[in-house]
């Protein structure tokens, strides 16, 4: 990364036809977060710039931690209709890119793009109408991938991706399937050595406290495979809202696992609930909730569903619980361990 500028610009057009600017600056990263951005006098709109940048990593193939880079917007996009402007998503991603040396354009660049779905490389579209000629637009019409910068082919293609579901219990009435995502995209194999597994692996969207647990519960459970480590960039988000506990961490390991082709994919929907303090070894643990939680899932299970719980519910289980999973035409397993289950 020594032939990368210390600092790129890209400009994105708004809808009233002035320019927003965005200002990438890299510096030593000295134990600071990789990502860092601001905008004036919003914080939020600052938290969804660093969950664009982060999910946009997502298909590049190699990983770099040393360096930070500090995205700044000088205005704000405009409010209306109850939605908030997002044509300048593309023109973060493409400063964030400039900044570490990955995409070299000629001349100054204004791109117009946004995406639902930027950890898979792709360019949704653009809201401009009538932009000068000379602006990149992201879309079909346009920049329709990120590999289109340098001639590469779709990286989504390269994106593996599994979802499984967990319980949330929170008083009954309210109690819901949540779900966690796990997406991994290679990475170019070049000597990094394992320790940076935790850093390879983002979880957008989410506090520090749960980010650093799902790094940790990933890492660990990928040395029980040996040799699974330092091979991919992850990136895993969840659907629910805030929530509390781990009984999360089993659906999010399995979900790893599948996407990593290191597990069965069942007929249905995964559904499993479980933690553990020793994921090094594979072992699954007990979590809370056994009651309220089978009843959560038996009003759930569907044709070809796969549930796993943990061994220690076994003998606990609701008097025909397991029945009634057989009858839905689901399945039922409690493990203690992960593995080819």
């Amino acid at each position: 990364m020594n032939a990368a500028p210390t600092q790129a610009v890209c400009r994105s057009r708004l809808a009233d036809g002035t320019l927003l600017t965005v200002t990438a600056t890299r510096r030593s990263r000295d134990g600071r977060a990789d990502v860092k951005c601001s905008a004036p006098g919003d914080a939020r709109l600052a938290e969804r710039m660093a969950e664009v940048v982060r999910l946009a990593r997502h298909t590049e193939a190699r990983f770099d931690s040393r360096d930070q880079v500090v995205l700044g917007i000088d205005r704000l996009p405009a409010a209306g209709a109850g939605k908030v402007e997002r044509d300048w998503e593309l023109a973060l991603v493409l400063a964030d890119r400039m900044v570490r040396g990955l995409w070299q354009p000629r001349g100054e660049i204004v791109a117009n793009g946004w995406s639902d779905s930027w950890q898979l490389g792709r360019v949704d579209g653009h809201g401009i109408e009538g932009a000068p000629s000379g602006t990149l637009l992201g879309g079909a019409d346009g920049l329709a991938h990120l590999g289109q910068l340098l001639g590469h082919p779709d990286p989504a293609a390269a994106v593996s991706s599994a979802r499984a579901w967990f319980p949330l219990h929170s008083g009954g009435v309210a109690d819901s399937l949540g779900w966690v995502d796990v997406s991994v995209h290679p990475l170019a194999r070049d000597g990094q050595p394992a320790e940076d597994e935790e850093q390879s692996i983002a979880v957008p969207g989410q506090d520090a406290a749960l980010q650093l647990a799902v790094r940790q519960a990933l890492a660990a459970a990928r040395h029980f495979d040996g040799r699974g480590l330092g091979r991919w960039r992850t990136t895993v988000r969840f659907g629910a809202g805030r929530f509390q506990g781990r009984s999360y961490e089993l659906a999010l390991v399995l979900a790893d696992r599948i996407a990593r082709g290191r597990e069965f994919v069942p007929r249905g929907r995964l559904l499993a609930t479980g933690c553990s303090d020793a994921w090094h070894a594979g072992r699954v643990e007990t979590v809370d909730g056994l009651g309220p939680k089978c009843a959560l899932l038996l009003r759930e299970a569907a044709p070809g569903d796969r549930i796993l719980l943990p061994r220690a519910w076994q003998d606990g289980l609701p008097q025909g619980f397991a029945a009634g999973i057989a009858a839905a035409g689901a399945s039922l397993a409690c493990v203690e361990r992960i593995g080819i289950i």
